[in-house]
């Protein structure tokens, strides 16, 4: 006989309540001026309400990125405006989720995929925002770029990707 544990749900543990995404299509580009200051990613938000506090929320996101200069990408993942998922805070160095550093000189038609998953343990039954936030960076002053390149030439050796966010809610 099979023991099935049940959630505060009245699903069986692991089962999948609900799915939710945003996937943007189009470009989006924001000024990051010498700063280590995080912004948001337009379009790169979801927000979920939990069924249950013992719930947990699985995250999944990829991002498609550049920049105007010789900057190091910075993405990072955010429940509400409390940075999650991000690495520990050592010297000067920026917590991300996820990081992209190019060459010196770089190819202006570089995108870069910048992705991550993340459960999440909200304790929550309110309303939670999901957010990706982007930035270059203290020492670089620059565009960073959402889904094209640099260059964005409209040519056949120039491309338009998309990026996304998904989460899940798990019984807990």
């Amino acid at each position: 006989m099979a023991l099935t544990k049940i959630g505060d749900a009245g699903m069986p543990a692991g089962a999948v309540l609900q799915v939710l995404s945003a996937v943007k299509t189009d470009t989006a580009s924001f000024s990051s001026s010498s700063t280590n200051t995080f912004a948001d990613i337009s379009g790169l938000s979801v927000t979920i309400t939990p069924t249950a506090t013992s719930s947990k929320i699985l995250v999944s996101f990829t991002t498609n990125v550049s920049q105007s200069t010789t900057a190091t990408l910075h993405v990072r993942l955010v429940r509400g405006s409390t940075p999650i998922y991000v690495g520990d805070s050592v010297g000067s160095r920026l917590q991300d989720s996820a990081i992209l550093r190019s060459a010196s000189e770089p190819y202006t038609y570089e995108i870069g995929n910048l992705q991550g998953t993340f459960l999440d343990s909200p304790a929550t039954v309110n309303s939670t925002v999901y957010k990706l936030q982007g930035t270059l960076g203290a020492n670089y002053n620059g565009t960073f770029y959402l889904n094209r390149s640099n260059s964005d030439d409209s040519a056949s050796y120039g491309g338009r990707p998309a990026s996304s966010i998904t989460v899940m809610e798990i019984a807990g």
